[in-house]
């Protein structure tokens, strides 16, 4: 047997051999290629932060082209740090000792994995923005072209309405007008008129009554001497009312309105029905409020709408102030009314279109009724045989109009005849 101190140290001089000394790191193996590894880190480091920089740049202002660029730059330095990562964990495993050195540098490299980890939701960020802005973008395209061919169907009818349009008469040999000026086409148009009146007396007659007017004594304002066959019928004058400032200046080819172009021919007269008969009365005073219809709807909605009715209405004279200032508003009292002037402008136009001029004739209150000139609103009248006298004319509710040989009656209200039940 061996002596206690014989053995303890065979033991030690064996345990050398068994158990070496931790291995020693990459550092202290090959110090140069960790040094240019580090090196490599700070620099992609640094150029990340330039492409940032960049892309943070290119959004004031908003600039695609230089966003994606920026973009692209960004996730390049990235794929090139996570390289660099995965090249320092291939060639380092972890050391069995960590020495002061080795910690400050697994320190610095997780502060670049946080600072890899910040940088990666900052591009997410700007990648879903770019894709917003990219369809905001597309959207504001569309919006563009919708525009462009609104504003060129615009341009076209504006350049008809404007008188400078000489490529064809009317329904001419291009084939851009397909309307023919026919009887029917006008008397159409007069029930077009018709309507318009009918329809505007609707909110003006309820106007009224929420401002409180004594209706009665508004209705025998207009026309003292007519006697309703029903109370409800004195809702016809004030489409008597609305009528007769309509049409005041309608014989006149000008319509009584000042304009610098002069009409000379049928086919400009035309060419403005055309124009305007499918286009939005507001939007043609958008582009033009201070054309020929501008100032004929100016004119008329100063006559048909009186100041104290109106103060009524609103509680101010705003509106009527704006008007006769020159300016058309959005309401949609005036936006109702816009409705009625452009049937009543249309007419006009088309009036003229003709050769010879369409003839206009209005019914004085009292007159005879005539069956030829005339019609009754109300259908179901009951005549009196007992009286060879024919029933008097109380309100002229739509002028008649005379086209050659064929006459468009006037629509009247008859004073004093009954009404069958």
């Amino acid at each position: 047997m061996l002596p206690t101190g014989a053995k303890d140290s065979q033991f030690r001089d064996s345990s050398q051999k068994v158990h070496p000394q931790p291995m020693e790191d990459a550092r202290n193996q090959n110090p140069e290629a960790l040094e240019s590894l580090i090196s490599k880190i700070f620099m992609n480091v640094s150029s990340l932060k330039s492409a940032y920089i960049q892309l943070q740049a290119a959004h004031t202002p908003y600039d695609p082209d230089k966003i994606q660029e920026a973009d692209k730059l960004v996730v390049s330095e990235l794929k090139n740090l996570s390289e660099l990562k995965h090249i320092y964990r291939e060639n380092n495993p972890k050391p069995f000792c960590i020495s002061p050195q080795d910690s400050r540098l697994a320190a610095e490299i997780q502060e670049q994995q946080s600072l890899l980890k910040t940088y990666e939701v900052m591009v997410k960020k700007f990648q879903s923005e770019i894709q917003n802005k990219d369809s905001e973008i597309l959207q504001l395209q569309q919006q563009i072209e919708e525009a462009d061919l609104k504003k060129a169907k615009l341009e076209k009818n504006l350049k008809l309405r404007g008188l400078s349009s000489k490529e064809s008469g009317p329904g001419g040999e291009n084939g851009f007008f397909a309307v023919d000026l026919t009887p029917d086409l006008f008397l159409s148009a007069v029930e077009a008129a018709s309507k318009a009146i009918h329809d505007f007396s609707k909110p003006l007659i309820n106007m009224m009554k929420a401002a409180g007017w004594d209706l009665d004594a508004a209705a025998n304002s207009i026309e003292p001497n007519v006697l309703y066959a029903k109370r409800p019928h004195k809702k016809y004058a004030f489409e008597s009312h609305i009528c007769q400032k309509m049409f005041s200046g309608f014989q006149q080819e000008s319509y009584g309105i000042e304009s610098d172009a002069h009409l000379v021919d049928k086919e400009s007269f035309f060419h403005q029905f055309l124009a305007l008969r499918e286009m939005d009365p507001l939007d043609v005073l958008g582009q033009s409020p201070d054309s020929v219809f501008g100032k004929f709807c100016r004119t008329k909605y100063l006559l048909v709408v009186h100041p104290k009715m109106e103060a009524s209405f609103f509680g101010n004279l705003d509106q009527r102030n704006f008007v006769a200032g020159g300016g058309h508003p959005r309401t949609p009292f005036y936006q109702v009314f816009l409705k009625l002037a452009k049937s009543i402008w249309l007419l006009h136009r088309l009036a003229y279109s003709f050769n010879p001029n369409v003839v206009v004739y209005q019914v004085k209150s009292g007159s005879e009724f005539s069956e030829v000139y005339m019609e009754s609103v109300v259908k179901n009248l009951v005549m009196d045989e007992t009286t060879c006298e024919r029933p008097k004319v109380g309100l002229m509710i739509m002028p008649g109009f005379s086209m050659g040989g064929t006459v468009i009656p006037s629509q009247v209200y008859l004073s004093g005849v009954r009404v069958a039940e």
